[in-house]
This record gives C-alpha cells, sequence and structure tokens, in this order.
C-alpha cells in the first residue's frame, strides 16, 4: 500500500496553497482530487482577494507578485440597485482598493503551475477514510486503491468525506437558493445587460431575493437569481428544460424592472441551480491525531462577506507554515493551526451571516448601501 508522509485531499485553493507552502519549506506533500484532469470543468467566477487574508497567503506561498499580473483591471467597482434598477450606490474602481478582482480559474492555475510534476493526483475520489492508530490514516478511493498517510487534511470542500474524522456536523441550508447562469461577450451580444452590470460587482436587491452579478475578464457577464425560498425550491424546477427553467425562475421576480428579469431570459446556456449552505458559526473540534481540515471542510459559509476563498488560502498557508515551524512534531503543528483557526472562521462566519442578513432582509438594498457608505448599518 502507498504510504505518504502528508496527503491533502482535495485540489481546490485551500489545498494547493497548502502543498505550495510545504513545497516552499522543502516537505514533501501529495494532493488527490476527484476531478479527472486538471481542466475538467470550468472554476467557476470572480473573486476578490482582500488584504489581510487572501494576499498574506499569496505572500507566504511566495505568488503574490505573480498574483498582480492577473488582477481584473476595473473589477472592485460595485453598484447597488433596488428591483426597480434605480441605483442607490455605485463606486468606481480607483485602481488603489485592498480588494482586487481575480478570475478563480486563473488563480487555481497560478497555485498549480508552482507545485512540482505529480503533487496533484487526479481521477481519485475519496470513498472513505480511517484511523489506524497514533495519528496514521488509511484513505479509501472509489476506484478501489487506498493509500496511508501520517498526517491527513481535508481539504475537500463542503461535503468532505473527511470532516467525518473529527466532527459530526453537516452543513445546514441557509435559506437562500441561486440559480447561476451567464451572459457572454455582453457588451457586444448583451449591451443593455453590460451596461446595468457595469465593470465590477452588481447587486440588485428587494423583498427577500435579488441578482447578484459582476463582470468576468473574458467580457462575460456571471450572475446569480438569489432567491429566499424553501429547501425544495429548486427541486421542483426541471433545469433539463431551458423554457420551464427560466419561467419558474422569473415567477419569482414579479414586479422587477424589465432590465433585471432579460438577464435571466437572455441568458446563455443552461441555468443551474445552487443551494447556499453553510456549518454553524463557531465550527469547531477536539483535537484528533493526525488529521485536520482547511478551507470550506472546516468552516463552510455563504458568500456574502466574500470571505471563503481568501481563508481557504490562509488556512492552507497558516497551515503549512505551522508544519514547517515544527518539525517531527505534527501534534504541535496542528494545535497551534487550529488555536488560530477557530477564532478567525468563527468571525468571518459571523460577517457572512450579517451579509446575508443586508442582501435579504427587509430593509433592502439601503443597509447594504449603508455598509458600502460607512454608515451604521441600522442608523
Amino acid at each position: 500500500m502507498t504510504h505518504h508522509p502528508i496527503a491533502i485531499v482535495g485540489a481546490g485553493l485551500s489545498g494547493l496553497t497548502l502543498a505550495r507552502v510545504l513545497h516552499l519549506n522543502g516537505i514533501e506533500a501529495v494532493v488527490y482530487d476527484l476531478e479527472p484532469a486538471r481542466h475538467a470543468r470550468t472554476q467557476g467566477g470572480m473573486l476578490d482577494i482582500h488584504a489581510e487574508n487572501g494576499q498574506v497567503a499569496l505572500r507566504m506561498a511566495g505568488l503574490h507578485e505573480e498574483f498582480t499580473t492577473i488582477v481584473h483591471p476595473g473589477g472592485e467597482a460595485v453598484r447597488v440597485l433596488d428591483r426597480h434598477a434605480v441605483a442607490h450606490w455605485e463606486e468606481r474602481d480607483g485602481g488603489i482598493g485592498d480588494r482586487p478582482e481575480v478570475d478563480r480559474g486563473r488563480l487555481r492555475d497560478l497555485l498549480l503551475d508552482s507545485l512540482p510534476e505529480g503533487a496533484v493526483r487526479w481521477g481519485a475520489m475519496v470513498a472513505a477514510a480511517r484511523p489506524l492508530g497514533g495519528g496514521r490514516h488509511e484513505v479509501t478511493l472509489a476506484d478501489g486503491g487506498s493509500f496511508t498517510t501520517d498526517l491527513l487534511v481535508g481539504a475537500d470542500g463542503a461535503w468532505s468525506r473527511i470532516r467525518p474524522l473529527v466532527s459530526g456536523t453537516r452543513p445546514a441550508y441557509t435559506g437562500i437558493s441561486f440559480v447561476e447562469l451567464d451572459l457572454l461577450d455582453a457588451d457586444l451580444r448583451h449591451p443593455r445587460a453590460a451596461d446595468l452590470i457595469g465593470g465590477g460587482m452588481c447587486f440588485a436587491l428587494g423583498d427577500g431575493k435579488g441578482f447578484l452579478a459582476h463582470r468576468e475578464t473574458d467580457g462575460s457577464l456571471h450572475v446569480y437569481a438569489a432567491v429566499q425560498a424553501a429547501e425544495d425550491w429548486l427541486d421542483a424546477i426541471d433545469f433539463a428544460d431551458a423554457g420551464a427553467s427560466r419561467q419558474a425562475v422569473l415567477e419569482r421576480f414579479g414586479g422587477w424592472d424589465d432590465s433585471l428579469k432579460a438577464l435571466v431570459t437572455d441568458a446563455d446556456g443552461p441555468l443551474i441551480p445552487r443551494k447556499i449552505h453553510a456549518l454553524p458559526i463557531g465550527h469547531r473540534w477536539d483535537r484528533v491525531p493526525g488529521v485536520t481540515l482547511v478551507g470550506d471542510a472546516a468552516h463552510l459559509m455563504s458568500p456574502f462577506a466574500g470571505e471563503g476563498a481568501n481563508l481557504a488560502m490562509l488556512d492552507g498557508a497558516e497551515l503549512g507554515a505551522a508544519i514547517a515551524a515544527h518539525p517531527g512534531d505534527v501534534e504541535r503543528a496542528l494545535a497551534a493551526y487550529e488555536e488560530e483557526l477557530f477564532p478567525r472562521s468563527a468571525e468571518k462566519a459571523a460577517e457572512s451571516l450579517a451579509g446575508l442578513d443586508l442582501c435579504f432582509g427587509g430593509d433592502a438594498p439601503h443597509g447594504l448601501v449603508r455598509m458600502f457608505a460607512g454608515r451604521p448599518v441600522g442608523a
């Protein structure tokens, strides 16, 4: 049976950042990922990378300079509309902000390209993991293969197969459902939508629903139609039927401005349903020998503070630094990492819940406008 001193499950941003920081410190690690190949699927939309965490992680990984070359110029612009498409807040990107936007796929490529050949094992879906004693674990793969490891890191996202080794807690539905869609080559093919969204991020909010959209580096518009709804709402929609799925979403936006509803009717390609789940604020676990979690596996939260990817990278970087700082003492490294992890993630999870309330509360979009303006949210 193959044995690895350090095995990371999941080649997302957290797992790759961890592998990179370990590599910089001369520590070998292998990353297992269920995707059949590096480019098997698209990697989602834009991310705002924050100075206080995501950019710190990139500096620790020795990649901040390269990161600046893939930043989306103008991407920090923000626009907040109501359901009548009336703008209540607009902020241009002056190029001096501390949350530059970057394409998730290009950021992931930056991390992948920084690792040695063979560091990532593709097509390796984890079926189960079990402790063997003394901090060692055995991981079984869906294809029947298996390996053992002295340190197992779950970087495998919301529905982590590694999390049950340390915690019985599962993510819960937040009450918000997304329908994801794209408008391609927007300036040419969808000029009205392009003007509405602007050069960066756009929120159109009210009545417990909204549109969250941003312009991507390829000129497309990536849009989420967001609805405060029962958990089974999306289950009742046939997303294989383009016309029926569009109509079902539009029924939730009766009385909204035609320019906003056109984001759905004019979408290119299929609509994709997404239920938003989160782990409890303050999710933590007792120290379990030889295993820990990073990223969404540790602290899945809603996207309404923009912290998920930033925390994921910082988790990976901090864990890698802790391992390097405690050679030969894995348990001391994990204890030091988790001591910082728990309060940091609890704080950001609380911010994410507050952001959800601002976007879908009865005062929307005005609470969000007050936040951007720096005024007290309840004023």
